[in-house]
C-alpha cells in the first residue's frame, strides 16, 4: 500500500497529562509564577530556607570513565580530540561542539564515572568550576547562556552536586549561588529558546530546581507544564523528535532519565506524562540500529557504539522492540537474519528544527552481521571537534550520502547553522513482502522524492530489495519527468555507495567484489552507467573521521529520464 508523505508533527499536549498539579489551586500557583510572582510569596509567614540541596541524585546514566580520568588529569575529550582544559579560555567565544562540552558541564557524568578517590575528582571539579564562574560571574550574551546549554549546566550541577560541593564552605556558597541564580535566569528566559531540544533542556532544569532547591513546588509545577508542552511540540506520534536527529532523540532520552531521577531522590513520583514520553522515545531510536546494535549516520550522527545505547536503553528502564515503520520519523528498517538495511524515507527536518540538518532523502545504510557495507559519511555534529569546521557543510550534502546525486546539486539546500533550504516537500513511500523467485521472500521498499523536480524536472525513485536470508540487496534508481517540466540537455548523475571501514573495493570487468576483514567476500554489479572507486570518510561516534572507499555509478540522463540498476551479493 502506498502511503504519501505528511507533514511533520508533535503530540497534542492535551494528551500528556500530568499527574498532579492540575488543581485549581495548583493553576493558579503556575500562573502567578509565570508572570514573575517568586516562590517565597507563596509562604509570606516561613522564614526564607537557607541555600541547600534537599537531596543527592543517584543518575542511572553511566559516564565514561576514561574520559573522567582525562577530565581528572585537566584534558577535556571532545568529538575525537583531547583538550587541555588549562589553555581553555572559558570567557572567549569557543567552537560549537567545545561550548557545549565546556559550559554544559556535562563532563561532570565522566568525572562521577572515574574510580579515583572522591577528593580527587571533587577537587578537579571545583577548579573547572571556579574558573568558569570567574569568567561568567553574571549571565552574558555569550554561548554559555544559551537557553539549551545553561539548563544542561544546571541540570548537571544539580545531579552530580557532590562533585562541586565538597570543597570549602566559601566555594559551596558560591556554587549554591551561581545554582539560585542560574534557575531564576531560565525561569525568565526559557521561553525565548528557539524550541525542540534547547526548550525542554532548559525546563527540566527547571524542573529538577524546584525538585531539589527549598521551596521550590512553584517553580516545579511552572517547570512541569512547560515541559510537558515542549514535548508535545517536539516529539512526534510515533516517539520521533521532529529534528530527525538521533543525537537530539539521545539527548531527549537522557534528559528525561536524569530529571525523573531527581523525582526519585526527593521520594516524589513523576507525572505519568514523562515515563510515559520516555516508553514512547526509545523505540524509535532502536530503529535506527545496524546488526551490531550500534547507531547508523543520520542527521549528522557519526556512528555511536552499541555499548552506549545498551547502557541508554538500560537507564531508561525501556524493554521495547525496535520500530520497523515509524511513519513521521520516516526512517525505514529492514532486518533480514544478520542483514539490516535503514532508509531515509521521508522529507529533510524542517528549518526550525534543524540543528545539523542533513540533505539525506532515500539515503541508505546496510550492514550483514557486525560489518557495515553501505554507510553515510555522518558527523557534520561533530565538526569543531576533530573535524575541521568548514567540512560540516560537505558533510551535510547529500553527496555524503548514499543515494543518487543529480548534476552535483544537493536533494535539499544545504544552508549554513546547519538549516535546510527549498528541495524535498514529499516522499512516497511503498513497503512490502513479495517473492520475487527461487521460493525466497524479499521486502521491496519503493520511494520517490521531489527534490530535483523544480531545478532539472526529474523525480528521483528508488527501490530497495532485501532479500529475507539478508545476503542479497538488489537496487534501482530511476529518474523520470516531473509533470511537464523538461531539461533540453541531459544532467550528470552519480549514485553513490560510501562503503564501510576497512572495505577495499577491487574492480573487475563485471562489477566489484568486497572482500570483508572477516574473509567473506561481497560482489556488486551495476548494469548500466561507469562503474568507479573514489575516496570517501566515515565518522565513529567518538566524532574521528576514518577514510573508507565509495563506489560511484556514474552517467547521465536525458530530459526523459534513465533508470540504473544494481545489485549487492555475498559470494
Amino acid at each position: 500500500m502506498t502511503t504519501p508523505a505528511v507533514p511533520l508533527h508533535g503530540i497534542e499536549p492535551e494528551k500528556l497529562a500530568l499527574a498532579s498539579g492540575n488543581g485549581p489551586a495548583e493553576r493558579l500557583i503556575r500562573l502567578a509564577y509565570r508572570a514573575g510572582v517568586p516562590g517565597p510569596a507563596f509562604t509570606p509567614f516561613r522564614k526564607a530556607p537557607k541555600p541547600r540541596l534537599r537531596a543527592v541524585v543517584a543518575s542511572p546514566l553511566a559516564g565514561n570513565p576514561d574520559a573522567g580520568a582525562a577530565v581528572r588529569d585537566g584534558h577535556l575529550p571532545v568529538d575525537g580530540q583531547a583538550v587541555s582544559l588549562e589553555v581553555v579560555d572559558f570567557g572567549a567565544p569557543l567552537s560549537p561542539p567545545l561550548a557545549h562540552a565546556v559550559h554544559g558541564f556535562g563532563w561532570l557524568r565522566d568525572l562521577a564515572a572515574d574510580p579515583a578517590p572522591v577528593a580527587e575528582r571533587a577537587r578537579a571539579a571545583e577548579h573547572v568550576l571556579a574558573r568558569w564562574l570567574n569568567a561568567h560571574p553574571k549571565p552574558d550574551k555569550s554561548r554559555a547562556w544559551d537557553v539549551g546549554i545553561a539548563g544542561q549546566r544546571l541540570l548537571a550541577w544539580l545531579v552530580h552536586a557532590p562533585l562541586i560541593l565538597s570543597g570549602s564552605a566559601t566555594v559551596r556558597t558560591r556554587t549554591l549561588a551561581a545554582i539560585g541564580d542560574t534557575a531564576r535566569w531560565l525561569d525568565r528566559n526559557v521561553a525565548a529558546a528557539p524550541g525542540g531540544l534547547d526548550e525542554i533542556t532548559g525546563w527540566c532544569a527547571i524542573v529538577a530546581a524546584g525538585l531539589l532547591l527549598p521551596g521550590g513546588k512553584p517553580r516545579r509545577l511552572f517547570g512541569e507544564a512547560g515541559l510537558v508542552r515542549a514535548l508535545g511540540d517536539f516529539v512526534g506520534e510515533d516517539g520521533g523528535v521532529l529534528s530527525r536527529s538521533p543525537l537530539d532523540q539521545i539527548a531527549t532520552i537522557e534528559r528525561l532519565v536524569e530529571l525523573i531521577a531527581c523525582y526519585r531522590a526527593v521520594r516524589r513520583d513523576p507525572p505519568p506524562a514523562m515515563e510515559a514520553m520516555l516508553h514512547l522515545l526509545v523505540p524509535p531510536l532502536l530503529s535506527l540500529l545496524h546488526a551490531d546494535s550500534a547507531l547508523g549516520n543520520w542527521q549528522g550522527a557519526g556512528a555511536l557504539s552499541a555499548a552506549r545505547i545498551e547502557a541508554l536503553v538500560a537507564a531508561s528502564g525501556v524493554r521495547a522492540r525496535a520500530l520497523i515503520n515509524p511513519a513521521p520519523w520516516g526512517y525505514q528498517r529492514v532486518a533480514a537474519r544478520a542483514g539490516v538495511l535503514l532508509v531515509d524515507a521521508a522529507p529533510p527536518p524542517l528549518a526550525r528544527h534543524a540543528h545539523h540538518g542533513c540533505a539525506s532523502t532515500l539515503a541508505f545504510e546496510f550492514s550483514y552481521g557486525d560489518h557495515r557495507l553501505v554507510v553515510n559519511c555522518g558527523g557534520a555534529a561533530s565538526a569543531g571537534g576533530a573535524i575541521p569546521p568548514e567540512f560540516e557543510q560537505a558533510l551535510r550534502a547529500t553527496a555524503a550520502h548514499s543515494t543518487l546525486v543529480l548534476g552535483d546539486a544537493n536533494s535539499t539546500a544545504v544552508l549554513p547553522g546547519g538549516k535546510l533550504g527549498a528541495g524535498v516537500d514529499a516522499v512516497e513511500l511503498d513497503r512490502r513482502m513479495i517473492e520475487p523467485g527461487g521460493g525466497r521472500l524479499a521486502t521491496r521498499i519503493e520511494a520517490s522524492h521531489d527534490g530535483y523536480a523544480a531545478r532539472y524536472g526529474l523525480i528521483h525513485q528508488r527501490v530497495l530489495t532485501l532479500r529475507d536470508d539478508g545476503r542479497e540487496l538488489c537496487g534501482e534508481d530511476g529518474l523520470v519527468p516531473a509533470g511537464r517540466k523538461r531539461r533540453d540537455a541531459a544532467v550528470t548523475v552519480a549514485i553513490r555507495f560510501h562503503l564501510g571501514r576497512g572495505i577495499e573495493p577491487e574492480l573487475t570487468d563485471k562489477g566489484a567484489v568486497l572482500p570483508l576483514p572477516d574473509g567473506s567476500r561481497w560482489r556488486f554489479v551495476a548494469d548500466s552507467g561507469e562503474l568507479s572507486v573514489e575516496e570517501s570518510l566515515w565518522t565513529d561516534g567518538e566524532g574521528s573521521v576514518h577514510p573508507v572507499r565509495q563506489l560511484v555509478i556514474g552517467g547521465m540522463a536525458p530530459r526523459d529520464g534513465r533508470c540504473f540498476s544494481w545489485r549487492l551479493a555475498m559470494e
